[in-house]
C-alpha cells in the first residue's frame, strides 16, 4: 500500500456457522491535485506582488531621479552637497519601505542602525 491508497478492514458475518472473515478493500485517496494547484496559484500570486512592489519602487525612484536638478558642471559641482541629497533621498526610500522602522530601514540599507540615526539627524530628515 502506498501513500496514496489506505486499507479499509471489513468483517464479514459469513452464514456458514457464524464464522467470520475479514476482508481488505483498498480506497484510492485523492491525490491531492487541488490542494497542490491552490498552493501553486498562493505561490504565483506572492511571486507577482513581490514584483509588483519591486517594480513600484523602480519607477518611483526613476520619477525621483528625473526630479533631481541638472548637475551644472561648468558652474561646479559640490561632491558633499549632491552625496548630501542622494543620502536624503536613499534613507526616505528606506524609512517609506519600512514603514518608518529605523532599525529594518538600516538593514535595507546595510548600515548600522546608529549610522541611519545620525545621519537622519544631520540630515534632519522627518521620520513617521
Amino acid at each position: 500500500m502506498n501513500v496514496d491508497q489506505a486499507a479499509l478492514m471489513e468483517t464479514d458475518n459469513l452464514r456458514h456457522g457464524g464464522m467470520s472473515s475479514e476482508r481488505t478493500v483498498r480506497l484510492k485517496l485523492a491525490e491531492r491535485p487541488d490542494r497542490d494547484r491552490i498552493q501553486r496559484v498562493v505561490d504565483l500570486a506572492d511571486a507577482l506582488l513581490n514584483e509588483a512592489e519591486t517594480l513600484a519602487r523602480d519607477k518611483a525612484f526613476t520619477e525621483e531621479a528625473t526630479r533631481l536638478k541638472p548637475l551644472d558642471i561648468l558652474g561646479g559641482i559640490s561632491f558633499y552637497d549632491e552625496v548630501q541629497r542622494f543620502e536624503t533621498h536613499l534613507i526616505k526610500m528606506a524609512l517609506s519601505e519600512t514603514g518608518g522602522n529605523q532599525a529594518k530601514a538600516a538593514r535595507l540599507l546595510g548600515i548600522k542602525a546608529t549610522t541611519l540615526n545620525s545621519k537622519i539627524k544631520l540630515f534632519n530628515i522627518e521620520v513617521g
